[in-house]
């Protein structure tokens, strides 16, 4: 039986226009989650001084300050570590085929959290853009023994082993980080890297993720129809001409560019990466050329929610934003592990 083709490009565009609006409404409660953020804090601000603010900004008015140079780059830093940790998340499920993947489960933020670590405190002087590439270069590490470990047992593409592997990395290299920072005593001013927190954001912050964005997302754009491709199974992607092996490497550098320079500004921020890509499956299917622009969104979305929260909890004081992203990302974690791997068998 023939298909017909205008019946295929009638579904096409019904999904890139439910996506469309899709994205709007996220887009939508972003912009009002995002007014929220800069508006509360330990200083509470209206939305007449945050509009002036923005368009009237007066360097000798205290408030117009505290939003220019503290609460706006925090709650910009919070949408685009989100929106680059829920992308990182889809890249590694659809390079591993592994729906428990993301960043924090296989090493890569441990990995990146503990090169950082070390430096800082054996090379204190470390650049802005040596803290990036050193936390690339660790998250690759990570990513190289995570995959040795689970090459080594028997089945070890079996996404559980992979999983397994990427748990113990993770914790042996969190137990190091540990490990050098009670013996260098700076367990206290390296806490932000190991429990996640944006309470140290700033404008150079952001300079440093939009500069690693750049690159990140160029790669992202090329890899989303090669994503899609490959849940179709390794053999037919190559009888599609798709260059499997250059579409694994490119995604395993664009997961390092976006997660180590994620790790640099925020820390170990767990389970976006996790979370986000299987409710943008849900909603817009497994076509990553959707897909992606609807997990970079409400990654954006959760992690602008999860800073208000970390504010929210136990104020003055505030709970690192790593808690909350776990609280939510544990309970999908426990029921992935009951019936979301079957997607992958």
């Amino acid at each position: 039986m023939e298909r017909d083709p205008n019946k295929n490009i009638g579904i096409q565009i019904n999904r890139g226009l439910r996506t469309a609006w899709i994205v709007c409404i996220g887009l939508i409660a972003l912009l009002c989650a995002f007014s929220v953020s800069i508006i509360y804090g330990s200083t509470n601000i209206t939305l007449n001084t945050l509009w002036e603010a923005i368009f009237r900004f007066d360097p000798d008015v205290t408030q117009h300050q505290i939003i220019r140079e503290i609460r706006f780059p925090r709650a910009l830093i919070a949408a685009v570590v989100g929106a680059f940790l829920a992308i990182s998340g889809a890249i590694m499920q659809a390079l591993t085929r592994n729906p428990l993947a993301e960043p924090s489960l296989l090493g890569v933020s441990q990995g990146a959290a503990f090169a950082m670590v070390l430096f800082l405190t054996l090379i204190p002087g470390v650049s802005s853009t040596g803290t990036i590439l050193v936390s690339m270069l660790g998250a690759g590490l990570s990513v190289l023994l995570v995959f040795s470990l689970s090459s080594i047992a028997r089945g070890g593409g079996n996404p559980a082993k992979l999983s397994l592997a990427g748990v113990a990395v993770g914790m042996f290299l969190s137990s190091l980080t540990s490990v050098f920072s009670i013996h260098f005593n700076v367990a206290k001013q390296l806490s932000f890297w190991y429990a996640g927190s944006l309470a140290a954001s700033d404008w150079q912050g952001v300079k440093m993720l939009g500069l690693a964005g750049l690159a990140g997302i160029v790669m992202v754009i090329i890899l989303a129809r090669p994503l899609t491709l490959l849940g179709l199974g390794t053999d037919v992607t190559k009888g599609l001409g798709i260059n499997v092996r250059a579409v694994n490497i490119l995604g395993v550098i664009a997961v390092l560019v976006l997660t180590g320079s994620s790790v640099a500004v925020s820390g170990t921020v767990a389970f976006v990466g996790l979370v986000v890509p299987h409710i943008s499956a849900m909603l817009v299917g497994s076509d990553y050329r959707l897909s992606l622009p609807v997990s970079a969104v409400f990654g954006s979305l959760l992690l602008v929610l999860g800073d208000i929260g970390s504010r929210m909890i136990n104020p003055p004081y505030e709970t690192p934003i790593g808690v909350v992203t776990a609280a939510i990302g544990v309970p999908f974690f426990l029921y992935l592990v009951r019936s979301g791997r079957r997607r992958f068998q």
